[in-house]
């Protein structure tokens, strides 16, 4: 048996569910969601408590009890606090700044890169070495953080590169070190 799946979720006073079939809507005050789910998972609201039931015991219902109460649990999270992904930029003369609703990196190639802000993400440049995206969907904040990431992902030899905060970059030795 699932064990995400059969745990109930509260739903908070502030937040407003709507279960039409399959389709889901959330509405909080930081914004709205909504998701349409293409599984038989029956979604029920009773008593301010969210619980997902699945109707039989085959492979694909139990694949999909704990993972449609994982991301309305999401939803919920999202729009009631909001996700946040933090990214730091390793190496000399690396910088990152922002210009109106780009986000400018200088990674160590002969011309600046810009990125432009999706349309609700927020990204933010505390320092000049971390960028922080804010948003209300946790998927598109990471793939947001991935895009940013990508430009220059961290290389082992010198460790220099964009990486989130607290990621361990595992260093290779070079020809020389035997």
């Amino acid at each position: 048996m699932s064990r995400i799946g059969v745990t109930p979720l509260e739903v908070p006073e502030s937040v407003d569910i709507t279960v039409d079939g399959q389709h889901v809507i959330v509405k909080g005050p930081k914004g709205e969601l909504s998701r349409q789910f293409n599984s038989d998972i029956a979604i029920q609201i009773e008593d301010g408590m969210l619980t997902t039931n699945r109707p039989s015991n085959h492979k694909e219902d139990r694949a999909m009890h704990g993972t449609v109460r994982s991301l309305i649990g999401n939803m919920v999270e999202g729009v009631t606090n909001g996700f946040a992904k933090s990214l730091e930029l390793v190496g000399v003369g690396y910088r990152a700044t922002k210009s109106g609703n780009n986000l400018v990196l200088n990674v160590g190639y002969s011309h600046p890169v810009e990125i432009t802000e999706p349309e609700g993400i927020e990204i933010e440049v505390p320092t000049n070495t971390t960028v922080i995206v804010r948003g209300i969907d946790k998927q598109y904040v990471g793939a947001v953080a991935a895009d940013i990431r990508s430009v220059r992902k961290p290389e082992p030899y010198k460790g220099k590169g964009v990486r989130y905060t607290g990621e361990q970059v595992r260093s290779k030795v070079g020809k020389t070190g035997k």
